[in-house]
């Protein structure tokens, strides 16, 4: 992988959120490389390509944390994209979203999430929640190297 490749992916539409988020992954020194997406489409172009029909998408991040409620193309939605895509399908995807209604969360699961979080509403526990999520998906997580995938360019 290039030195300046992605490791994260945010997907979040909130700026408070994504600021609080980035904040945390910086000052435990987790990663350097994060890329904040502000909606659906854009995560979907910067994982797929265009219209997802590119074969060669840019290199995929270590991680994707995905809030659902997003514009344009929601969370599902993305999840949906990124597990149906043979590029994407093993990537580590993260929901961090507020919803706690059992549709979303079987939903999500259905379509292969590793992992849902709801977001804490106290600033400790969401700064621990992200401390945990970045040791764990970047330190301590192993992917098969076959999962790494990168644009040849």
């Amino acid at each position: 992988m290039p030195d300046q490749a992605v490791e994260v992916l945010l997907v979040e539409d909130n700026s408070e959120d994504a600021e609080m988020t980035l904040h945390v992954l910086k000052k435990y020194n987790l990663t350097n490389q994060i890329k904040v997406v502000r909606d659906g489409a854009e995560a979907l172009e910067f994982l797929l390509g265009g219209d997802g029909d590119d074969p060669s998408p840019p290199s995929l991040p270590k991680v994707v944390l995905l809030d659902l409620k997003l514009p344009k193309v929601n969370g599902i939605e993305v999840l949906e994209r990124i597990r149906a895509d043979p590029r994407s399908r093993t990537l580590p995807v993260v929901v961090l979203t507020s919803s706690r209604e059992d549709c979303d969360l079987n939903r999500c699961y259905g379509l292969g999430v590793n992992s849902y979080i709801v977001k804490p509403v106290d600033f400790d526990q969401f700064t621990e929640a992200v401390r945990q999520l970045g040791l764990y998906w970047l330190l301590l997580n192993e992917m098969p190297h076959a999962a790494v995938q990168t644009r040849h360019t």
